[in-house]
């Protein structure tokens, strides 16, 4: 059952984040510092000149945060760094990103707000479906991960649900895990999705989401992977089509079911043992993420209001459009109905 094996919600305790520091050594020919980027992960990393530019690119994205009346700025350094590593390390494609990602999470309430890892509508997601991300990379450094239905019946699945679930889980990786990847590759597998799916698709969730995870999460995408496609995918895939870009697009792959072709993108070494790889059982692998998820309850509970954005304190004279079509996004909640 979905309570053995994670931690007790009664037992989570609040770890606080530590802001970037910055401390010379001297004595090994060149000039070093102990650069440490976040408390959760316990880690202290050594950098060389070369590498100081990253820090100042930090300092002055944190800079330009701190001077932006309507953004919050009380915000993890790992996921700063994440945005400037995304963006190629411009500054100004990292500040328009970082605006958006805001602003999308301040239109979709549904999704972002009210988030507690111990109610029973996210132990109800986590029940019927497998959101994992894999703990090793690619030999490209690329992060892999699984996202399925475990369970083929529907009846409990909540779509606005699922999508506030899976953001939990982007949240508690982007601000807690050190190791920023090349790359980033999402396999989902079809196996369990029938056409009873689609009738539980609320489309101005689904339209959020497109748009959070396409354009303002601070990833970079290189592969998308649909596996154990049935024979129906093309209905299932036109409801994401009129929100997908084109080139996120042109990185998709079908497998059909009992294939192997996965493995030619994908070492078998990286994938679960369901998938005839290395990296452990799917639900062992899971309950490691909803333990982080239930040690971030705190964070959760109060994330919606110290990054919440001030839309009339916001400048004039937005110069990026999709600022502006993120304010407008449809808070509706209307689902789609078959014929």
């Amino acid at each position: 059952m979905f309570q053995n094996g994670i931690a007790s919600c009664a037992a989570v305790k609040h770890t606080r984040h530590q802001n970037l520091t910055l401390a010379p050594s001297v004595g090994t020919g060149r000039i070093q510092y102990t650069f440490c980027v976040c408390c959760y992960c316990s880690t202290t990393l050594r950098i060389t000149m070369p590498e100081v530019d990253d820090c100042q690119e930090l300092a002055t994205i944190k800079d330009w945060l701190y001077k932006q009346p309507h953004l919050p700025h009380d915000v993890e350094d790992i996921l700063l760094r994440r945005f400037l590593t995304s963006s190629g390390h411009s500054i100004e494609r990292a500040k328009r990103t970082i605006d958006l990602f805001f602003t999308i999470r301040a239109n979709g309430p549904e999704l972002f707000c009210n988030r507690d890892p111990c109610s029973p509508e996210i132990r109800r997601v986590f029940e019927i479906t497998d959101m994992l991300p894999l703990p090793n990379t690619t030999k490209e450094n690329y992060r892999v991960f699984i996202y399925r239905l475990s369970n083929p019946n529907l009846d409990a699945f909540n779509f606005v649900d699922a999508i506030k679930t899976f953001f939990m889980l982007a949240d508690t990786r982007l601000t807690e895990d050190c190791e920023i990847p090349s790359g980033e590759i999402p396999v989902f597998d079809a196996a369990n999705v029938s056409l009873k799916f689609i009738p539980k698709v609320n489309l101005s969730a689904l339209r959020k989401y497109m748009m959070y995870t396409q354009e303002a999460m601070p990833i970079r995408l290189k592969q998308v992977h649909v596996i154990n496609v049935p024979s129906y995918i093309g209905k299932i895939y036109a409801l994401c089509k009129p929100f997908l870009k084109t080139e996120v697009a042109k990185l998709i792959k079908f497998h059909e079911p009992n294939s192997d072709t996965l493995y030619a993108d994908i070492s078998q070494d990286v994938l679960p043992t369901e998938y005839g790889g290395k990296a452990g059982s799917v639900e062992s692998i899971k309950r490691n993420w909803i333990k982080k998820m239930e040690a971030k309850r705190d964070w959760f509970l109060t994330n919606d209001k110290r990054w919440a954005v001030e839309e009339s304190l916001r400048p004039t004279g937005n110069v990026d459009p999709r600022v502006d079509k993120a304010r407008a996004l449809p808070g509706s909640f209307r689902s789609l109905a078959l014929d």
